[in-house]
Parts: structure tokens; sequence; C-alpha cells
């Protein structure tokens, strides 16, 4: 025992000298993890402050919360811009006119057609007929382009030029 003992007292200087190797490596790593925390913490400060909020918990709740109602408003907007897509195809958007002497006679082209149609081919020709006496008008509904009623040539080629609208 005693030849351990001297073994152990001869290295006893290097196992001292290891060990206050060892402290000050830990000490040196434990001021730059200590530094570390510092930032961090100074940057959860200032990313904290002026919101009211005191948890970071909180502060993902109500961003969640808020990600949430705006979600909800665009899917309110995209039916509204939906429906007002939907309404605008049935809008009479095309219109055509076309002005002519409907009796051949002296005068000048009084007597026109109109067509208003929408989309969907749908819509009224309008044909307004005038000669010295008189002056008559006529409308006939369409239904995809197609009237339940006989359409006069003028009135053919003003739907025609209503439907090449874009």
């Amino acid at each position: 025992m005693s030849e351990l003992n001297e073994v152990i007292s001869e290295q006893l200087s290097v196992f001292i000298m290891g060990f206050a190797v060892i402290i000050i490596l830990l000490a040196i790593v434990l001021i730059i993890q200590g530094a570390k925390i510092r930032k961090m913490r100074r940057r959860y400060e200032a990313m904290m402050t002026g919101n009211g909020i005191e948890d970071l918990e909180s502060l993902l709740v109500n961003l969640k919360n808020q990600g949430d109602m705006l979600e909800d408003g665009q899917r309110e907007h995209k039916a509204m811009i939906e429906a007002a897509q939907a309404k605008m195809r049935g809008m009479k958007s095309k219109v055509a006119m076309k002005r002519y002497n409907a009796f051949g006679e002296r005068g000048n082209d009084l007597s026109f057609s109109l067509a208003i149609l929408d989309d969907n081919h749908s819509g009224i020709v309008l044909s307004s007929l005038h000669n010295r006496e008189n002056s008559y008008i006529y409308s006939k509904p369409l239904e995809k382009g197609v009237s339940q009623y006989p359409l006069s040539p003028e009135e053919k080629e003003v739907i025609a030029l209503a439907l090449q609208q874009i």
C-alpha cells in the first residue's frame, strides 16, 4: 500500500494540473454559454416588448388565431368574387346595332335593329321600322342565341355582330 501512496504522491501534481486545466476549460465553456443565453434573452425580451403578451406561447396562439381569421376572410372574399363573376356572366354586355332603310323607299336609314345579349347568348332584339307615316317597334326575346319568333335578316345580322364581341 505504501507503494501505491508513493505512486499517487509522485503523480499528484500531474492530476492536479490535469484537473485544473479541465476546470479552466469548463469555466470558459460556462462563460461562453452564459453570454449566448444573455444574448438570446435580450432578443426574446426585445421581441416580446410592446405587444402586451407575457410569453411566447400566448404570442403563437394569438398569431394562429389571427391566421385563422384571415383564412376565413379570404374564403368569404373568394365566395363574393365567384358570386360577382357568376352575376357578371348574366349581365347584358354584348350590344350591337344596325341602321337600315326597311321599306326601300325614299328616305334615310331611320329603321334599326339592336341586339342586347349576355355571355350565355340570351337577351333581346329590338327592331324599329320607320316609314313616312308610322314607326313600329318590335321586341323579340333570345335564349342561347335563338328566338321563338321569326327573325329578319337584319336581326340575324345584328345578333351575329353582338356575338362576335369579346
